[in-house]
């Protein structure tokens, strides 16, 4: 077992709700969920919930070293393990509903990429609505939001509802492949083109 599996199984037994899986995301998952992430230019990619960094690497070989890589984890050991591995990545501690407010403090109006490993089915639904409300206030319009989902919890009352929560909005939201490899089996959301509420 690695140090980053170890970590992670210690984690979810001290915090199951809030870890929300017993196994890091493999690298064929990492690879479908962080494929929006752009080869050129300076991208501004927000990751949130990164727990030991299993998209955090592949983000970082899509960068190459451009753009700014934003993490953003709530528990403390995940964000210290990752400022640790990861020192080209600008690792915060603070909750995935500040992503706004982390963004403008750092210059930026818009994230061009948001990658999410929340345990969205763990969530409830004031939860889910309010961390959705933030992503796509600080998505930029031609930016893509990607998140997964276990395969065997699609069934699940809190998955279906986080399910119609992103067709609310996204104007466009694609179902990739189910990456049976993964432990367990799951699949990627490409959401494109935030819906956001009128200007009162």
């Amino acid at each position: 077992m690695t140090y980053e599996t170890a970590t992670f199984l210690a984690q979810f037994v001290r915090h199951p709700f809030t870890v929300g899986a017993v196994w890091p995301s493999g690298p064929a998952l990492a690879r479908d969920i962080t494929a929006p992430v752009p080869r050129t230019g300076h991208p501004v990619v927000v990751e949130l919930g990164p727990g030991t960094g299993a998209f955090t690497r592949t983000v970082q070989q899509r960068l190459a070293g451009r753009g700014h890589h934003l993490a953003v984890e709530l528990n403390r050991v995940f964000a210290a393990h990752l400022a640790r591995r990861h020192p080209g990545v600008d690792v915060v501690d603070a909750d995935a509903g500040s992503i706004g407010a982390l963004l403008d403090v750092r210059g930026h109006r818009y994230a061009d990429v948001v990658i999410s490993g929340l345990p969205w089915a763990a969530f409830g639904p004031a939860r889910q609505r309010a961390i959705l409300s933030a992503v796509t206030g600080a998505l930029d319009p031609s930016g893509v939001f990607t998140t997964f989902a276990y395969r065997h919890a699609l069934v699940l009352p809190a998955a279906r509802r986080f399910r119609r929560l992103l067709a609310t909005n996204f104007e466009e939201v694609t179902v990739g492949r189910t990456v049976w490899s993964n432990v367990p089996p799951a699949l990627v959301y490409h959401c494109r083109r935030p819906v956001r509420p009128a200007a009162a």
